[in-house]
């Protein structure tokens, strides 16, 4: 098994397929942002197929698809084929804009994947188009498909931000009991030129949490998955809403999870900068236990928290670097 040196267990993969984005939301990633990685430096299917198959040997049970938006890069629904019949992973989901998953949700289903996290943050299409420079219908017209395709749960994410979207939460708890769809409220973080942006409009989630004791009937609730959220059930409904709180009350004390870049650098915290290059074991050679090694020596260096208020700046990259 996978411990830090705080006694967490690393059962959990949050693996970028790529950096590149079909949105360009202001938090996340910038518009004037042009430092991509370059395609040759992305890990290859069988290079991201042997190193998930490392992970699962020393104990990591669930692997999450991120991005960027993961539906850019091509082959995608290969990648997740390979991944899903590894023995040891017992859950691949992936996080999308769903621009696309229209196109895609089929295919992702029967390729293994059984869980999606949905970003939206506007139901009003001015105000989506704002924040993310794209188009909303889409984005519903992927969730529709998605549900259609039996994927189970969905699960959307609302990054609330005051003055910008923070009048829309009960609408979207609306469109949510109305669609049969988990909803998560998010604090922004202060991650890359985007997150340090976007902190002007941070929003303790506290505040909402209290807004809608006032309207609805909050009874705590559990969710099956390896996220962080605290969960509530709507009144009587089957509605499930989440908060998930990394500024205003961190949990990084249950922390579970790593993630690696597209480039195939493992990053052992959001809110910190130390990395494993893994890249240039995979192309040099090295043996699947040399690797296996050098992800035991990083987990012992994962750090017991993030520093996000002591250092709000420290984190240069994007979001979309590593998928939230």
């Amino acid at each position: 098994m996978l411990n830090d040196p705080f006694g967490r267990r690393i059962e959990y993969l949050r693996l970028s397929v790529t950096d590149r984005c079909d949105f360009r939301c202001f938090y996340c990633l910038p518009r004037s942002h042009r430092d991509f990685e370059m395609p040759d430096d992305w890990l290859t299917t069988d290079e991201i197929e042997r190193l998930v198959a490392q992970f699962a040997a020393l104990g990591v049970k669930h692997v999450r698809l991120t991005g960027g938006e993961p539906l850019v890069r091509k082959g995608v629904d290969e990648i997740a084929r390979r991944i899903a019949k590894l023995p040891g992973i017992e859950e691949l989901s992936l996080s999308t804009n769903a621009s696309r998953l229209s196109q895609f949700a089929e295919q992702l289903s029967r390729a293994g994947v059984s869980r999606l996290n949905i970003s939206l943050d506007s139901l009003n299409d001015e105000k989506f188009h704002d924040i993310t420079g794209s188009r909303l219908q889409p984005v519903l017209a992927g969730i529709a498909r998605a549900q259609a395709s039996g994927m189970s749960p969905i699960k959307i994410n609302m990054v609330v931000m005051r003055g910008i979207n923070d009048d829309e939460v009960e609408s979207m708890i609306e469109y949510c009991l109305e669609h049969h769809l988990t909803l998560r409220f998010i604090e922004t973080m202060p991650v890359g030129q985007g997150g340090q942006a976007a902190s002007e409009h941070y929003m303790p989630l506290a505040e909402i949490e209290e807004r809608l004791k006032k309207r609805y009937r909050l009874g705590v609730a559990a969710m099956r998955g390896s996220g962080p959220a605290r969960y509530f059930r709507v009144d009587d409904s089957n509605l499930v809403i989440g908060f998930i709180t990394p500024q205003s009350q961190h949990f990084c004390d249950t922390c579970n999870r790593v993630r690696v870049s597209v480039s195939g650098d493992l990053h052992l915290c959001l809110g910190q900068e130390e990395k494993l290059e893994l890249r240039p074991l995979l192309r040099s050679g090295a043996t699947d236990e040399t690797i296996q090694q050098a992800i035991r020596g990083a987990i012992a260096r994962k750090p017991q928290r993030h520093n996000f208020h002591e250092a709000p700046t420290a984190i240069i990259r994007p979001m979309s670097a590593l998928g939230g």
